[in-house]
């Protein structure tokens, strides 16, 4: 069985690895140091997930000027055409050394989870997916959100790479790890 084939129902979701979110010269609010340290971890596992045929999708936040598809919580942060992650903007840009190619999938969602309000569940099925890999930021918002709903909606095997992961600090990030080992745990 050639390498394409073993991985043909395979995802690799990449989520928020933008400027905004992981580059400290953007001097972003929404800046985290882990999404900065953990890029070379992400950038391999893309890299691999490519040679092994794994279909990748890059989601990523891209928001209206004005805020109006921001959560409400958030939308204090955006006025006068400023704010986090806009269409558009260098903040919106992915992280420096991070592609989508031609052969990959991007999509734009406004939320924490990658299915909310998107297409992302429909295009993973109708391309065969069962199985997911999740990269990126940040564990206890967008990727803990979106590997829930995976699981809710029946994705076979859903796997975070820990060390391609990050959240605003390693004790959040280790916390969480821990809180999803110990209920996995507590469930078999």
């Amino acid at each position: 069985m050639g390498a394409a084939n073993k991985w043909s129902d395979t995802a690799m979701l990449v989520i928020d690895m933008q400027k905004e979110f992981v580059d400290p010269a953007m001097s972003s609010l929404a800046f985290l140091a882990g999404g900065e340290a953990i890029l070379p971890a992400v950038t391999q596992a893309v890299e691999l997930a490519r040679e092994r045929g794994i279909f990748v999708v890059w989601v990523v936040r891209e928001h209206d000027p004005d805020g109006r598809d921001v959560e409400l919580f958030r939308r204090r942060f955006y006025s006068g055409g400023k704010g986090p992650a806009m269409k558009g903007s260098q903040g919106a840009e992915m992280a420096d050394g991070l592609v989508i190619k031609e052969e990959d999938y991007k999509l734009v969602k406004t939320r924490f989870s990658s299915f909310f309000a998107t297409n992302l569940d429909s295009v993973l099925k109708t391309s065969g997916i069962k199985n997911l890999v999740v990269v990126g930021v940040q564990t206890p918002n967008c990727v803990r959100q979106t590997v829930f709903d995976a699981v809710a909606l029946d994705y076979e095997k859903v796997t975070v790479i820990v060390d391609a992961t990050a959240a605003a600090s390693p004790e959040i990030q280790m916390g969480i790890y821990n809180l999803c080992v110990a209920q996995q745990t507590s469930e078999t």
